[in-house]
């Protein structure tokens, strides 16, 4: 028996269409086709088909750390946000550096993964940074690609191996840029709040001079290599050189980095993140990136803590933040409904672009595995993070009136979210 899905506007081919949408199994099987009795009809009351959000830039928590985020909870979140697939990232215990560490993770995915999960491998062993790679090659096929994020990889050698390793398996290295020299105790910006209120900052160099490194290694190697979490205004000049030059570059930058300067910053640890939200030229630049194509991927960083963890202020707080559950209205909010972007480049951004920079697959056609989320653009309402699914509750966004979500989710034609049932 078919599902289709009637009085919807569809995301197809970058633009939206008011059509039907009908689902059998685990696939699409038709656009536009009118019900027929033995069909089951959904009425989304004119509500919109997105194909579902992908988010290559998650903690899951698990193995090690299931306190903070298990591959159940997390994947709820992503589920309740509207992503069907999420990466998820290497800080972990064991730290997936071989097949063996990687299949306890794995194995959680299988055995609680809500939504799509694939996961990265490490780039060094035990994620260190530096020193002995990584099991690159036995990790390969069951990888996104190789990142150590939350550490820079220091030494300019290990970079330029695991380039070319990576290179020759066909995968991504997709790197945190942070130059451990620079860091000298900092946990916010260096800048205008850090000196007003007496903490200690990160300057922007300690990001932007290893994403430098890291592009010269790039020409050298041909490895394609994707930047995590962009924040300066010197990093997105960089990207845009390098893919001007026909480079296999490409980064990603988050809502919070978007919305927020170092100005809105409070005394709480749910404004505390690496890298830390910038300045208010950082942000331009940033916004500037996405409009221009520089910036290809929104990602969240998703980074759950113990309440405890995120309790002990702006200085000693875990670095961290949650976002699944609020990006999605966050960013239409603050980004498309005060015309700095399109619904279709958001789209663009949360799914098209990373499903073809990481050679994902999928969309909204006929054929196409059953992933997509219903967005209702029409209601206001509160981010509370009492409410969410992850156990995570830390987010510069609590307590914003925002606008849009999704109320569906379906993964391979399953509902796998619905707040329908409630309206």
């Amino acid at each position: 028996m078919r599902t289709i899905f009637t009085h919807a506007k569809v995301y197809i081919g970058g633009r939206f269409e008011e059509t039907t949408l009908a689902i059998e199994h685990d696939r699409i099987v038709a656009l536009g086709a009118a019900p027929e009795a033995e069909d089951r009809v959904i009425n989304l009351a004119g509500r919109y088909v997105v194909p579902g959000l992908v988010d290559v830039h998650v903690h899951l928590r698990e193995p090690g750390f299931e306190y903070k985020e298990t591959v159940a909870t997390g994947t709820a979140a992503a589920a309740r946000g509207g992503y069907t697939l999420v990466c998820s990232m290497p800080n972990l215990n064991p730290a997936p550096d071989s097949m063996a560490n990687l299949q306890l993770q794995l194995d959680a995915i299988e055995r609680d993964g809500v939504v799509k999960v694939i996961p990265y491998g490490c780039i060094t062993k035990g994620q260190k940074g530096c020193g002995e790679q990584a099991d690159l090659e036995a990790m390969a096929p069951y990888v996104v690609g190789f990142s150590d994020d939350g550490r820079g990889v220091q030494a300019d050698e290990d970079m330029r191996k695991a380039m070319v390793e990576a290179k020759r398996l066909g995968k991504p290295i997709v790197a945190h840029c942070e130059v451990n020299d620079l860091l000298k105790g900092g946990y916010i910006h260096d800048g205008a709040y850090a000196k007003a209120h007496d903490h200690r900052g990160i300057c922007s160099e300690s990001e932007w001079a290893q994403v430098k490194r890291d592009i010269e290694l790039v020409r050298e190697t041909g490895c394609q290599y994707h930047v995590c979490h962009v924040s300066t205004k010197e990093s997105v000049e960089l990207v845009r050189q390098a893919k001007a030059e026909g480079l296999r570059v490409s980064c990603e930058t988050g809502p919070h980095y978007l919305i927020f300067t170092d100005q809105d910053l409070q005394e709480e640890g749910r404004w505390k993140m690496n890298p830390p939200i910038r300045s208010a030229e950082d942000r331009a630049a940033l916004i500037a990136g996405i409009q221009d194509g520089t910036i290809e991927v929104l990602a969240t960083d998703h980074a759950p803590h113990s309440a405890e963890e995120k309790g002990r202020g702006l200085e000693k707080s875990a670095m961290g933040i949650v976002g699944l559950e609020c990006a999605f209205g966050a960013l239409y909010t603050h980004l498309v409904e005060k015309g700095i972007l399109t619904l279709e480049k958001l789209v663009a951004l949360m799914s098209d672009n990373p499903r073809r920079l990481f050679g994902f697959g999928g969309g909204i056609a006929v054929g196409e595995q059953a992933d997509f989320a219903v967005l209702d653009l029409e209601t206001t309402y509160t981010i509370n993070p009492d409410d969410f699914r992850s156990k995570g509750k830390a987010t510069p966004f609590a307590g914003q009136a925002v606008r849009g979500k999704a109320v569906q989710t379906w993964v391979d034609g399953e509902l796998v979210y619905d707040e329908t049932t409630k309206q």
